[in-house]
């Protein structure tokens, strides 16, 4: 059997569509579907229901996806090992984070914890969604950060990952506007004249994200694609070059929309957003694999409540200024 199939298989039964996994795997649909039907044969048995669409899976396959993520994990955890990726730098966090999070949310997020939890040594790997969550899956990371919405969740074992809500994003319509701040572009648009419309990729999790919200509006919109990425940070720079309106994750445009560079496009009409969670996800240690120290430790200050940070935060001020003042 080849690990290829097990990634693909956990791929599937994510989606729930061989089209878009075959383009996250980067391969051909055919050859995605090839893939597929040699695990199935290699186990003896059939886990994806064919006759169903959206596709689904049967009861078999719904036992050996749980079965795939514990092997796949395993398999990637002591390669990992074996190569002495981990051992390298047991102080070291490693962060599997999506793009957009990378550049807005963890700057700020690891500054604020210093000052309570002390420097943290953090590694980081910036992906699209999907590819984090294989990373912490394959054990390849520490820790995952990532965004999720309940129609869009992301897919980890409840009884093997442990779960944080860190913040909340919310991603809305922008375009260039003019010194008083009036957008170039506002939705919904005009059947005749429709607006220019920046789109992430189809892969991207926050194109996803956008199909929600274009689907659920009560006003159609009238949109014309022109540009196609999976990095809100390139759809930003084309917006702000005035090629046409985007929807951006709101802590990407805190800056611009300050400096009167973009404003929304959606007059302020909340039916043209939505809201996800910022989470953090973990491996539970187990005797097994009991996770790295300095994780654990981060973890632990994470899940305090935010009295008993406060309360560590002044002592170790204090400590501080004792110190300071005895001349240590």
């Amino acid at each position: 059997m080849d690990t290829k199939w097990l990634e693909d298989f956990i791929s599937l039964a994510e989606t729930r569509s061989f089209s878009r996994s075959a383009e996250l795997r980067h391969v051909t649909q055919p050859a995605f579907s090839r893939r597929i039907q040699s695990l199935e044969a290699w186990l003896g048995a059939d886990l994806i229901d064919r006759t169903s669409y959206p596709t689904r899976l049967t009861p078999a396959g719904e036992v050996f996806y749980e079965q795939a993520m514990e092997m796949l994990g395993q398999v990637n955890n002591a390669r990992a090992l074996l190569r002495g990726n981990r051992p390298m730098a047991p102080g070291m966090i490693d962060f599997a984070v999506p793009h957009t999070l990378s550049l807005t949310f963890v700057p700020k997020w690891i500054k604020s914890m210093e000052t309570g939890f002390g420097p943290i040594g953090a590694r980081l790997m910036a992906l699209n969604v999907h590819d984090a969550v294989m990373t912490i899956v394959e054990g390849g990371c520490d820790l995952l950060l990532c965004y999720h919405h309940p129609r869009q969740p992301v897919q980890l074992d409840p009884g093997r990952y442990d779960m944080l809500v860190l913040g909340y994003e919310t991603l809305r319509a922008y375009a260039r506007c003019d010194r008083a701040g009036t957008p170039d572009f506002l939705l919904p648009g005009d059947l005749r004249s429709p607006l220019p419309f920046l789109s992430y990729t189809s892969n991207a999790y926050l194109g996803r994200m956008v199909d929600l919200i274009l689907s659920d509006a009560r006003k159609t919109p009238h949109l014309e694609r022109r540009y196609e990425t999976d990095m809100a940070e390139g759809l930003k720079m084309m917006a702000l070059e005035g090629h046409g309106l985007a929807f951006l994750p709101e802590s990407a445009v805190t800056r611009e929309l300050k400096q009167k560079q973009l404003a929304r496009a959606d007059g302020g009409i909340p039916d043209w957003e939505v809201q996800m969670e910022i989470r953090l996800y973990r491996e539970r240690p187990s005797a097994q694999r009991p996770g790295k120290p300095v994780v654990g430790r981060l973890w632990d200050y994470l899940v305090q409540p935010q009295s008993l940070k406060r309360r560590s935060t002044k002592a170790q001020a204090k400590s501080k200024d004792t110190n300071d003042r005895s001349g240590n």
